[in-house]
Order: structure tokens, then C-alpha cells, then sequence
């Protein structure tokens, strides 16, 4: 078991923050993801599990027919959970556009996620 200090969590937080922003998302989720993870969009029941989280993220990128601009507007760390605020320009499939700011909360241990919270107005 290694140490979780503030310094790896901001590191590993920052390289997941980099692939997502390439467009390499789905591979960042294979690499950074525990097995078990908890991944919930704001007071939803929370999925639970890798395989459940991984179609959850190949359903979403599915369904977009645009990414038009994303970014990572601030991030923090404090011990083992790192926050992130982000804002997406993104058009589904069904012609709808969104401009979401949300706000991503990642709880780390042993170098991979094991729970993450999306907070968003609806």
C-alpha cells in the first residue's frame, strides 16, 4: 500500500485532468479508475463498480455529436480528495447544446479513484 500524500493525489489529479482534456477520456478512466469504483451525477444513486461506471462513460461520449470546448477552470487538493470545476460546450445527438459548469470531487487511494461526485444545476 503506498503513501497518499497531497503532492500524488495533485499529480495524479493533474495527468487524469490532461488525458480528459485530449480527448482521451475512456482511456484515463481504464487507467485511474479503482475496480470498485462509486461514481455519482449530483443526488442520484450512485453507480457502483467499474464495468457499471465504464458504460456510463461510453453511453455519455455515445451520445455527444459535438464537443465544442471544454476546460478546467480551477482545481484544488486537500489530503486524498481533489476538486475540480469545469465547464463543457457539448451538442447531443439529438441537436440539444449544453453549457455545463459542474464541479467533479474525487476521492484517491492507492493511485486510482474510488469514488467521484458530479455536482451540476439541472
Amino acid at each position: 500500500m503506498s503513501t497518499i500524500t497531497k503532492e500524488n493525489v495533485a499529480a495524479l489529479d493533474q495527468a487524469l485532468n490532461e488525458a480528459i482534456l485530449s480527448g482521451k477520456a475512456l482511456e484515463a478512466f481504464e487507467q485511474y479508475y479503482a475496480d470498485d469504483v462509486v461514481m455519482q451525477e449530483n443526488s442520484d444513486t450512485p453507480r457502483v463498480g467499474k464495468d457499471v461506471n465504464r458504460q456510463a462513460e461510453v453511453d455519455f461520449f455515445s451520445s455527444l455529436a459535438e464537443f465544442h470546448e471544454g476546460k478546467l477552470l480551477s482545481s484544488a487538493v486537500n489530503g486524498d480528495v481533489a476538486f475540480g470545476e469545469w465547464f463543457m460546450d457539448v451538442t447531443f445527438k439529438n441537436g440539444t447544446r449544453y453549457k455545463l459548469a459542474q464541479t467533479a470531487v474525487r476521492r484517491w487511494k492507492d493511485g486510482r479513484i474510488v469514488n467521484e461526485r458530479f455536482y451540476y444545476g439541472k
